[in-house]
C-alpha cells in the first residue's frame, strides 16, 4: 500500500472519520518562474544552471531585484520555497564584485546555523571563491575566532553572540563592520515578544556601530507565514521594508487532517491521550512504507512515543534503530547523523520537538503527525511543511490535546484554514530592556548628546544613567563609567535581569535553568512540583534572599497550582473605547501579587488532591492591561446575582487566557488574567488581562484591537464544549466551579451582545 492509497484508506474507514474535524485537500501548485536578473554575475547563473535551476521563482527574483534597489526586504513564504537561495543570491552576487564584502548571519539555533553554512560553502565552492565562511558561537575554538574576525567574509551567528561576542568586542571586528553589506535575519517570526523587543534594541546597537564604521548594511529577512511580517520586519531593524509574499514555488498535492480522538470522560471532558492515538495512527501509516516524522511539544512526550514506537517496531516491521528522537540535549555528531538517516532514508521515523520545525535540511519525507497543536498557526504550518517537500502527495495529522486551544480549534476548523490571524509583536521601548541595552550601546561607544537610540527619550534616560553614576556626561558626551561589563547583565530571553536560578541536587547540585521572580514565586515556591522538559521535579526549598530554588527529580502523580492573591491599582487609561454593553480600556497598571498557597492538582482528572501553604513576599509590577468592563446594571437586568457574576467572571476569566494565543503569537504564560466583581476603579465587574512582563511587551495593547474576536471565541467554546458542567477544555478543572459556572459564564457573554 502506498501514500495515495493509504489516503483512499482512510477516507473509506467510518472509525477514524468519526473523529476527524476536518479533512482539507490543497490541490498542488504549479511553480511560477522569472528569469534570471540582467545584473547577477555570468558565473553564478552558470553555477545554478549545472545545479539543474535554470530559472529563478517569482519570489526569489523579487528579492534580488527589490535588495539591488537599496531596499531592505522581508520574504514570506513556506517551508521549502528556496528562501535561502533568495538571501544568498544578493550576497554572492556582491561578493563577485567586491571580494572583501561582509555579511552577517542571524539564526535563531545552532542547528540551523550548521545547516545554512552548508548551504553556503556549496555555492562559494561552485563559484570558487575563496571568501571565507564560519560559523560563530559559543562552541567555536579561540584560535579559529581569531581568523573568523579578521578574514571570516561570511559570519554565521545567532542573537546572543552578536549581542555578548561581537558588539561589545567590535574593535576587534573593524574588518567585519567597515565592510558590512547585507544583514540576514532567517526565521524572523521567532522573535517576538521578550526575545523579540531584546533582538530590535540589538539591531539598533548593530547599526550604530555600523554608522560609526562608515557601513550601512541592508537587511534581508525571511519568515513563517504569520497576519503581519512587515510590520514585524520593521519593528525589528526599524526602518523600512518592502514585503515579498507571493510565492513561486511549486508543490504537491497536500491533506490536512484535523484528528480529536474520543471522550472518555464526558463529566470532565478528557479525551483518550494523544501519545496512544499518535501510536495508533502509525501503525496505519507505516505498512505504506512512508517516511514520517511526529512532533512532539516537549521532550518528555518525544521519549515516550520513541518508547511505544520502538517496543512495537516488530510488528511494525522496523528496527528499533530506524525509530529515532531528536531534541535539544542531543550532542550534535548525534544530531548529524539522524538528519543523514533522514535524508537517505534509513530512518523511516523520527520524533521531534521543534528543533526541526526550521528550515534544517531533512529530505523528503512523506507524513508529518503532531502529537497536540504546537502553540501557533504559523508553527502548525511549518511543521506540516516538512512533509511533501519535493512535490509529491503529503499528509498531515494534527492529534489534539483536551487542552482548550485544541478542542477550540477542533470545533472550528475554518479558524486554523481561514486568514491567519496571529500578531507577532515586540515593543523596542520596554523600558526595562531598552535601559538595559542603552547601558550596552554607551559601553560600546559614548553617546553624543543629541544622539536618538529611542525617539524622544534618549537624553533623559541618558541623563538618568549619568544621576545613577553609571553614565559621566562630559565635553557633549556620555562615557560609560560603571565597572560591570553590561552584556553579561542581560538575558535576551527576560526583561528583568533579576532571575531565580534553579538547581537540580538528584545527582550533583547541576544549575538546569532560570526563571523570572514572578513565575518563580508561582512555580517555585517550596513544595511545589516545577515541570522541566516534560520531567517532574520537587521542589525542596526556593531560597528567596539567594534567588536559588532547589531541587530534584521525582515521580508524582501530580502537578501544583498557585493560589496568588492579585491586586490591581490602575495607574493611567492610554485608549478607551465603549462597546455596546461593555467597555474596553488599555491601562497601566501596578500588579501587587503574592503566592499564598498552593493546590495538588491530579494528572489526567484533574481533581484537587490537597494543598499546602505558602510563605512569600509581595512583588509588584507595572505593566499594560486589557481592562474589560460589564457594566453591573447589564448583568443584574439579565437576572445574575454577584455571587453568580464571580464564580462566571473567573470562568470566562480561564477561557480568555487560554484562547488568547490565537489571536497574539504568545504562550499562555506569557499573560495573567485577574477578575474581580467590584473593581475599586470602574465600580464593575471587570477581566484585566495583562503582560506578565515588567513593562510590558505590547501582548495587551494587540488584544485591545481583537477584543470582540477575542470574546466571541471564548463564548463559542465555552458552548461548543462536550463536558457536562464545565472541564479543563473550557472553563477549568470542574472542581473550582459549582455546576452551574459554564451556564453563567454563557449568561454573561451572552449579555454583551458580542459580534460574531
Amino acid at each position: 500500500m502506498n501514500l495515495d492509497q493509504l489516503i483512499d484508506y482512510l477516507a473509506n474507514d467510518s472509525g477514524f472519520q468519526q473523529r476527524l474535524s476536518k479533512w482539507v485537500t490543497l490541490a498542488p501548485r504549479p511553480a511560477r518562474y522569472a528569469p534570471f536578473p540582467e545584473n547577477l554575475h555570468l558565473a553564478i547563473v552558470q553555477s545554478l544552471k549545472k545545479k539543474g535551476i535554470k530559472q529563478l521563482y517569482t519570489h526569489q527574483a523579487a528579492a534580488f531585484e527589490t535588495v539591488s534597489r537599496g531596499e531592505h526586504v522581508v520574504v514570506v513564504t513556506p517551508t521549502a520555497s528556496g528562501k535561502t537561495l533568495a538571501y544568498n543570491l544578493p550576497v554572492f552576487n556582491t561578493l563577485m564584485h567586491d571580494p572583501e564584502a561582509r555579511a552577517l548571519y542571524l539564526f535563531p539555533t545552532k542547528a540551523l546555523s550548521q545547516d545554512q553554512l552548508k548551504e553556503i560553502e556549496d555555492l562559494k565552492g561552485k563559484l570558487q571563491l575563496r571568501t571565507k565562511a564560519y560559523t560563530f558561537d559559543g562552541d567555536t575554538p579561540a584560535d579559529i575566532r581569531r581568523t573568523i574576525r579578521t578574514a571570516g567574509n561570511l559570519v554565521v551567528t545567532n542573537p546572543d553572540m552578536l549581542h555578548q561576542g561581537i558588539l561589545p568586542h567590535h574593535t576587534l571586528w573593524i574588518k567585519l563592520f567597515e565592510n558590512l553589506k547585507y544583514v540576514i535575519i532567517d526565521e524572523l517570526h521567532m522573535y517576538r515578544g521578550v526575545f523579540g523587543s531584546h533582538v530590535a534594541n540589538l539591531i539598533a546597537r548593530l547599526k550604530r556601530l555600523c554608522a560609526f564604521y562608515g557601513s550601512s548594511p541592508r537587511f534581508i529577512m525571511s519568515s513563517a507565514t504569520i497576519h503581519n511580517p512587515g510590520e514585524l520586519a520593521h519593528n525589528i531593524i526599524g526602518d523600512k521594508v518592502t514585503l515579498i509574499d507571493e510565492n513561486g514555488a511549486p508543490a504537491g498535492e497536500k491533506h490536512f487532517l484535523m484528528y480529536n480522538p474520543p471522550v472518555v470522560n464526558a463529566e470532565l471532558g478528557l479525551r483518550r491521550g494523544v501519545v496512544n492515538e499518535v501510536k495508533q495512527i502509525t501503525r496505519k501509516i507505516v505498512p505504506t512504507g512512508a517516511q514520517i516524522i511526529i512532533f512532539a511539544r516537549s521532550r518528555m512526550r518525544v521519549e515516550l512515543i520513541v518508547t511505544y514506537l520502538q517496543d512495537i517496531a516488530g510488528e511494525l516491521g522496523l528496527r528499533k534503530d530506524q525509530i529515532r528522537g531528536y531534541r535539544g540535549g542531543f550532542l550534535p555528531k548525534e544530531r548529524r547523523r539522524i538528519e543523514q538517516g533522514l535524508k537517505n532514508g534509513e530512518i523511516r521515523i523520527v520524533v521531534s520537538t521543534n528543533a526541526l520545525e526550521l528550515g534544517i535540511d531533512i529530505g523528503q519525507l512523506d507524513v508529518a503527525i503532531l502529537a497536540g497543536y504546537p502553540g501557533s498557526i504559523a508553527s502548525a504550518w511549518q511543521q506540516s511543511g516538512r512533509a511533501g517537500r519535493r512535490r509529491h502527495t503529503a499528509l498531515t495529522i494534527m492529534v489534539a490535546s483536551s487542552a482548550p486551544l485544541d478542542q477550540y480549534l477542533m470545533e472550528k476548523p475554518e479558524f486554523f484554514f481561514g486568514k491567519n490571524p496571529e500578531t507577532a509583536y515586540v515593543d523596542r521601548e520596554n523600558l526595562p530592556i531598552l535601559m538595559s541595552h542603552l547601558k550596552c550601546a554607551a559601553f560600546e561607544l559614548p553617546f553624543k548628546e543629541d544622539e536618538e537610540f529611542v525617539p524622544h527619550a534618549t537624553a533623559h534616560l541618558l541623563d538618568f544613567l549619568a544621576s545613577e553614576r553609571v553614565l559621566r556626561k562630559a565635553e557633549g558626551q556620555y562615557f560609560w563609567m560603571s565597572d560591570i561589563y553590561p552584556a553579561d547583565e542581560v538575558g535576551l530571553r527576560n526583561s528583568t535581569q533579576e532571575n531565580v536560578v534553579i538547581v537540580d541536587t538528584t545527582r550533583q547540585n547541576k544549575v538546569i535553568g532560570e526563571m523570572d521572580m514572578f513565575g518563580a514565586q508561582e512555580m517555585l515556591h517550596s513544595e511545589a512540583i516545577y515541570i522541566h522538559n516534560g520531567v517532574p521535579y520537587f521542589v525542596d526549598k526556593l531560597e528567596w534572599d539567594e534567588l536559588k530554588a532547589y531541587v530534584h527529580r521525582v515521580d508524582a502523580d501530580h502537578y501544583t497550582d498557585a493560589i496568588t492573591k492579585v491586586d490591581i491599582k490602575v495607574l493611567d487609561v492610554l485608549e478607551e473605547q465603549k462597546e455596546p454593553r461593555y467597555k474596553k480600556m488599555l491601562t497601566e497598571v501596578a500588579v501587587t501579587r503574592a503566592v499564598t498557597g498552593y493546590k495538588k492538582i491530579k494528572f489526567k482528572s484533574h481533581e484537587n488532591i490537597g494543598f499546602g501553604r505558602v510563605y512569600l513576599p509581595e512583588l509588584e509590577m507595572q505593566t499594560t492591561a486589557l481592562m474589560l468592563q460589564f457594566p453591573r446594571e447589564v448583568l443584574e437586568k439579565n437576572g445574575l446575582k454577584e455571587s453568580e457574576i464571580s464564580e462566571g467572571l473567573k470562568s470566562i476569566a480561564y477561557a480568555l487566557r487560554h484562547l488568547a494565543p490565537l489571536f497574539i503569537i504568545c504562550d499562555v504564560s506569557d499573560i495573567a488574567i485577574f477578575s474581580v466583581v467590584r473593581d475599586p476603579f470602574a465600580r464593575d465587574p471587570v477581566i484585566y488581562i495583562y503582560d506578565k512582563y515588567q513593562g510590558g511587551i505590547g501582548l495587551s495593547k494587540k488584544l485591545y484591537a481583537r477584543e470582540g474576536l477575542l470574546l466571541a471565541a471564548a463564548r463559542e467554546h465555552i458552548a461548543g464544549c462536550v463536558c457536562t458542567h464545565g472541564c479543563p477544555a473550557c472553563i477549568g478543572p470542574t472542581l473550582e466551579h459549582d455546576e452551574n459556572a459554564r451556564e453563567t459564564a454563557l449568561r454573561i457573554l451572552n449579555a454583551m451582545e458580542l459580534k460574531t
